[in-house]
């Protein structure tokens, strides 16, 4: 049994899927090989997850498996990769299903992350909070970002000024979880868990949000990876 308190160790990735939005980088490669500032998207997130004390990944893959495959194997650094490889599409929750299966403590919590995720963020207080609300998974939530600019304008229709891509009042999920063991048996085989798993689970009072204070960014389109790539380096700087 694994104590309450007890840090969690290992994780699971999803890097399937064409993702078809961020062509032509991904003609040649999986999402999570997407370079942003010069690396892969998934050896950051090795890294982040290294860093706060995951030992063991297992990442599910189906598009252009090979391609990760080949750079995985080459890792010198972070911690223990398994890849397991999808017969067929099963969708994010069947493919969270199919992952877990990879891991090798069966009874334990673990994180999951989607593939196209740049976050930085302190997992050990995630892992607290989850635990504090008995939560049988808990979700990351980045404030939500909009791409438009915003027109400030009185009742009278003079307009005031302008902002460019504020952050808005509203949380989504920013695709980092954290699932007890019992949990992945109410993923779907195949399916997508966003609309089956994770309302029935809000529904019982068994899903909690945590409010990322952090850096987060999803990359799914082109322009995220220009931008991103910007935003990465001054990160980086800014902490030394």
């Amino acid at each position: 049994m694994n104590a309450p308190s007890a840090p969690i160790r290992e994780a699971v990735i999803l890097a399937g899927g064409q993702a078809t939005r961020l062509r032509p980088y991904t003609d040649t490669r999986p999402k999570a090989m997407v370079e942003v500032a010069d690396r892969p998207i998934i050896d950051y997130q090795l890294e982040w997850l290294a860093g706060h004390g995951v030992e063991h990944v297992v990442v599910s893959c189906g598009y252009k498996a090979d391609v990760l495959r080949e750079h995985l194997s080459a890792r010198t650094e972070g911690p223990e990769v398994t890849l397991l490889v999808e017969d067929e599409p099963l969708g994010r929750g069947g493919a969270l299903r199919f992952a877990a299966t990879g891991l090798r403590d069966s009874g334990a919590p673990y994180f999951a992350l989607n593939g196209d995720v740049l976050t930085w963020f302190p997992l050990d207080a995630f892992t607290a909070f989850h635990r504090e609300k008995g939560a049988m998974a808990s979700l990351a939530l980045a404030q939500y970002q909009t791409s438009w600019g915003i027109v400030e304008v009185d009742e009278g229709g003079t307009i005031e000024g302008f902002t460019q891509s504020p952050m808005l009042p509203f949380w989504i999920n920013a695709g980092v979880y954290i699932f007890e063991a019992a949990a992945t048996e109410l993923l779907p085989v195949k399916g997508d868990h966003e609309s089956t798993t994770f309302p029935r689970l809000a529904e019982e009072k068994r899903l909690a949000g945590y409010r990322i204070d952090g850096f987060w960014r999803g990359v799914d389109t082109v322009k995220d990876v220009k931008e991103a790539g910007e935003q990465i380096p001054e990160l980086f700087a800014r902490k030394g």
